[in-house]
């Protein structure tokens, strides 16, 4: 059959360790038969992040620019013991973090939802998409710990030289202190990047913080967000039948857990990484965990939302069986497809994506899964099938 063509690329970021194998997998089987894959080709595996001072995350990131959609494989962030594993020159940042900061976007986290996987919370009907803020707060903070009694305060020094003080704590003894910052473009920047992905996914967005206590830096998020929202797009959500709401995040919390989902909940750094993770894990497994990094001038990076998972790679190398669950890394790869199709004009290549995403779920639902998900499925007797083979099954009913 004639394979479904593209006409503009895809920047293609490659990774480190079982995702990497995975992800040749994926193209050799589910991908290259199907398709005239054009990808734009940045190889982001750690060794070549070394060699290249960390340039080709860089470059990626500004291709994805040029191309508008990526999709990313799992990748390594070094701490000290990879330092000495790898041979490294430094200690290079997150790659997510670098593209995060050059693309300046939001990232979106949503469950694949499959029968037979059921949600730890029984009313969960339908998938809760976290939309994390991804700049500063304590990922930026800057810390010290105090050895004694004195004072400790913030100092804002302005162009001119004058001084703003305000008072943190009158230590009287030993303890610790951690200052946040965030810019407001950003917090303008993810406002926008989750009011156009809700009317992007015809799906209520929900937004929490905590300014009852803060009432400066909390506060701040909220005004920003209610402002744009009444300014550019109240008569678009109007239009489109969906709401924003805000609450506090205890709030959020209680009502997350009696809804039935379909949303979008948009949380500041921290409690996204963490609620993200609470869901993922809530519905079943990170594995089974779609994530998106979406900038308000409409650039789209897919990847799965889980890590290179270190330890199957091990035993690969050792050349012992593994069962790893590759369908995060699928939909990474269905949602760029999607994303380009949609960009491009090309029905072909969008159907294309939902095809080998029914075909991925109808392959669980019909009992042949990795071993994370037959340890928590509802469907009886499952087949257990190693990572080679659970893609080839998803193959077989593509």
């Amino acid at each position: 059959m004639d394979k479904i063509k593209m006409t503009t690329p895809i920047v293609e970021m490659d990774g480190d360790e079982m995702t990497r194998i995975l992800w040749q997998m994926i193209k050799d089987n589910l991908l290259l038969p199907f398709i005239d894959l054009k990808t734009e080709y940045y190889d982001l595996g750690l060794e070549h992040r070394d060699e290249t001072n960390d340039q080709v995350t860089i470059d990626s990131a500004n291709a994805t620019k040029k191309y508008k959609v990526a999709v990313k494989c799992a990748t390594i962030t070094p701490n000290a013991a990879r330092m000495d594993e790898y041979h490294l020159k430094e200690m290079w940042k997150s790659p997510n973090a670098t593209i995060r900061a050059i693309l300046d976007g939001t990232v979106f986290r949503a469950p694949i939802v499959v029968k037979g996987i059921e949600p730890c919370v029984k009313n969960w009907k339908k998938p809760i998409t976290i939309a994390r803020h991804a700049y500063g707060d304590v990922y930026k903070a800057a810390e010290m710990k105090i050895p004694g009694p004195g004072k400790a305060e913030l100092v804002y020094t302005a162009q001119d030289g004058s001084e703003t003080r305000e008072l943190v704590h009158q230590f009287t003894c030993p303890g610790i202190l951690q200052g946040m910052h965030n810019i407001t473009p950003s917090i303008e920047s993810f406002a926008r990047s989750c009011f156009n992905y809700a009317l992007d996914t015809k799906q209520d967005l929900w937004f929490a913080t905590k300014d009852t206590i803060s009432k400066k830096y909390d506060h701040t998020f909220k005004d920003v967000f209610q402002e744009i929202f009444d300014r550019e797009y109240a008569d678009k959500f109007k239009e489109a039948g969906i709401t924003y709401f805000y609450t506090l995040i205890d709030d959020a919390v209680a009502r997350v857990m009696k809804s039935e989902g379909g949303y979008i909940w948009a949380c500041k750094n921290y409690d996204g990484d963490v609620m993200s993770d609470m869901i993922s894990s809530a519905f079943g497994s990170l594995a089974m965990m779609t994530s998106v990094l979406v900038s308000p001038d409409g650039n789209f990076e897919y990847e799965a939302a889980h890590g290179t998972v270190q330890r199957h790679y091990y035993k690969h190398l050792k050349g012992e069986e593994t069962s790893t669950n590759s369908v995060a890394t699928i939909f990474a790869w269905t949602g760029a497809l999607r994303k380009r199709g949609e960009l491009d004009g090309n029905a072909e290549l969008s159907a294309f994506a939902d095809r080998l995403e029914k075909a991925t779920i109808d392959t669980i639902e019909s009992g042949e899964m990795t071993k994370d998900l037959a340890l928590i499925t509802t469907i009886e007797n499952p087949t257990v099938l190693n990572s080679e083979d659970f893609i080839k099954a998803v193959a077989k009913r593509l």
